[in-house]
């Protein structure tokens, strides 16, 4: 029997959850919680999400592009950024990815802290490479990209400078920043440390690399990447921003316009939704308009959450 065919059958005798009408059939449990992630990388120390980076992982003709997650920058990872999306997503039937980038070289658990060093040249190569190894391994022609923060501007630098604009079709950003930010992109890195119990030795780490500049408005790379252009033809980009974000400042400046480019504003229909900059990695009305930012011949409802 395939692995194909015994995951149909595990996913039709799992527990239904999701969002929206025709939800998955659950292998993984999906807690809609700004800190699962976390909880995964101090259970599974440098690990992997559960049903991500399987590299023998073949694309469904119902999903044919691998999801590759890019976390935020100044101190998120490949689980910790992830705790909510990564098994919806798997139980969607997608093939998933996330790799940490810019990690510091200290032991684990500062190890987690991605984000923290290397140039955007630096990091964006590092997106590129693992996008690159994704295609490779999967056969996919093409990849979707789920970015968060500066997440959402490091891949569209790839695709911008580094050669990877025909791998990529759909890019779902959740608080982009694609016009900069006033706010400080530490205060994030400053979270994730104390949730992992390291908030004295990133101080240290911070004292002696300061980092957190990439997205600032008028910085090098947001001047370079605007100078033709934000978007790169033939992507299709949704961005998806909370009125309640506390690090990019304004949360307009995710609203950039565009051909093709689809802005939603979480509030927008919902104003009791209060996911702010981390939040909204958790959020179930977030998590819907993702989904149907990445499948959009099959449209669900996008649900309010309760004030």
């Amino acid at each position: 029997m395939s692995r194909w065919r015994i995951r149909s059958l595990l996913c039709a005798a799992a527990v239904t959850v999701g969002v929206g009408a025709g939800p998955a059939q659950a292998e993984l449990p999906v807690e809609y919680s700004t800190w699962s992630g976390i909880r995964a990388e101090l259970a599974h120390p440098g690990g992997s999400l559960p049903g991500s980076n399987d590299w023998d992982c073949k694309p469904t003709a119902a999903h044919p592009n691998p999801v590759v997650m890019v976390h935020g920058g100044a101190g998120a990872g490949a689980q910790t950024n992830w705790g909510t999306i990564v098994p919806l997503l798997v139980n969607e039937g997608y093939c998933v990815f996330a790799l940490t980038y810019g990690a510091l070289d200290l032991p684990w658990p500062v190890s987690a802290l991605g984000g923290m060093t290397g140039t955007p040249e630096q990091n964006a190569r590092t997106i590129g490479g693992f996008i690159e190894r994704v295609q490779a391994a999967t056969g996919a022609e093409k990849v979707d990209i789920v970015g968060h923060s500066l997440g959402t501007l490091l891949p569209n630098y790839y695709a911008k400078r580094f050669g990877g604009a025909s791998l990529i079709e759909n890019y779902v950003s959740l608080a982009p920043v694609w016009s900069g930010t006033f706010g400080d992109q530490l205060a994030t890195a400053r979270e994730y440390a104390a949730q992992l119990g390291v908030g004295p030795a990133l101080e240290a780490a911070l004292a002696a690399q300061p980092s957190g500049k990439e997205a600032q408005t008028g910085s090098p790379l947001m001047v370079d990447l605007h100078s033709d252009g934000m978007y790169v033809p033939g992507i299709s980009y949704t961005n998806i921003v909370t009125i309640h974000d506390q690090v990019v400042l304004p949360y307009t400046s995710g609203l950039l316009p565009g051909d093709g480019v689809t802005n939603i504003v979480l509030q927008e229909g919902c104003s009791q939704d209060r996911a702010d900059h981390l939040g909204i990695v958790a959020d179930p009305r977030a998590a819907a308009y993702l989904l149907n930012a990445l499948d959009p011949q099959h449209p669900r409802p996008v649900p309010c959450p309760a004030g």
